[in-house]
């Protein structure tokens, strides 16, 4: 399977997965009497850019006035760390490690559908709106923030065509896979394929924090408006704490862009197969209604999918941060 990682081609058209998890981050100790701006400029980081990423990395490490600790290891700033992933498309397919807030991470990302199953349908006009294929793309957007923050993330729905996409209406098609393999039509075969593909991956991973993230879109009465709305297994403590975290966190941004709206997303326990079948703690988020008018502007407009990324990726930030 190429999830979030680099492809080498064998004779036979054999495919070989190694993953590519960004590059291992520089450390390096002071020199005695050494300031934190000498020491910055000495390993080619002006410190107007990168002082407050390095004293993020560092935290705890400095003496009360926030001087280096000599015989102390520093994680250094990336400066010039990027890598390639050809699966977010050729306009967004190079990556750059902005900072290391969530490295030892993995993080297993299913968009809903796919493949024979386009999800629910939405109108827009004349236009019609596929709930795979949004769910997909904002995906993508999650998937890249979170490598770029410096986890290890398994794509387990893929389409090699797509990329991230700007346009405000996604084509629908039928080639996404899983694990390199066609989607099957019936349910309960595509949900075991997808949850045996996690369980498989999750053995392999030694990291203590693993968690499985699926993303859809809801179909309701073309009145019912929603917010974000989030699912946990009932008996997964860490999966209510996570649901509850990125759902604060959206309330929060909410009301920091948007202070007059209000925000009612709920998080609730449901017993869902993939909640129930996956290994790794599991958060099953629902966007929005595709068929409601207020909805779907979250979706047709690409900011807005972004906007949904980046919120999603803050909340996972806290939820990381909060199990430490």
């Amino acid at each position: 399977m190429r999830t979030v990682f680099r492809i080498f081609l064998f004779l036979h058209i054999t495919l070989s997965i190694v993953a590519q998890a960004p590059p291992e981050p520089l450390r390096a100790k002071p020199n005695p009497g050494e300031g934190v701006w000498a020491f910055l400029r000495r390993h080619n980081l002006p410190p107007s850019q990168y002082l407050e990423t390095f004293k993020s990395l560092n935290d705890g490490k400095f003496s009360p006035n926030g001087g280096l600790l000599a015989h102390h290891w520093y994680t250094l700033p990336a400066s010039e760390t990027s890598w390639e992933e050809p699966l977010f498309g050729k306009d967004n397919q190079t990556l750059k490690l902005t900072d290391n807030e969530l490295k030892g991470a993995v993080f297993y990302l299913v968009s809903g559908h796919g493949g024979p199953d386009p999800g629910a349908i939405g109108h827009y006009g004349e236009q019609r709106l596929y709930e795979d294929e949004y769910a997909y793309d904002i995906t993508l957007r999650l998937a890249k923030n979170l490598m770029q923050k410096g986890a290890k993330v398994h794509l387990i729905v893929q389409d090699q065509n797509d990329g991230i996409r700007s346009r405000q209406f996604l084509s629908p098609d039928t080639d996404e896979t899983v694990d390199g393999q066609t989607i099957p039509l019936n349910q309960m075969d595509r949900l075991k394929q997808r949850s045996e593909t996690i369980n498989q991956l999750s053995k392999k991973e030694p990291a203590p924090y693993q968690r499985c993230i699926e993303i859809h879109l809801d179909s309701r009465s073309k009145k019912k408006q929603m917010d974000v709305f989030f699912y946990y297994h009932e008996g997964s403590k860490s999966g209510k704490n996570m649901a509850e975290t990125i759902r604060k966190t959206l309330d929060a941004n909410y009301k920091k862009h948007q202070p007059n709206r209000g925000f009612s997303g709920t998080v609730s326990s449901r017993n869902l197969y993939m909640l129930k079948n996956t290994r790794p703690v599991a958060v099953f988020i629902e966007l929005g209604n595709i068929r409601n008018f207020r909805d779907q502007q979250r979706f047709v407009l690409e900011s807005n999918r972004q906007a949904l990324a980046n919120w999603l990726s803050d909340g996972i930030v806290v939820d990381y941060k909060n199990t430490k």
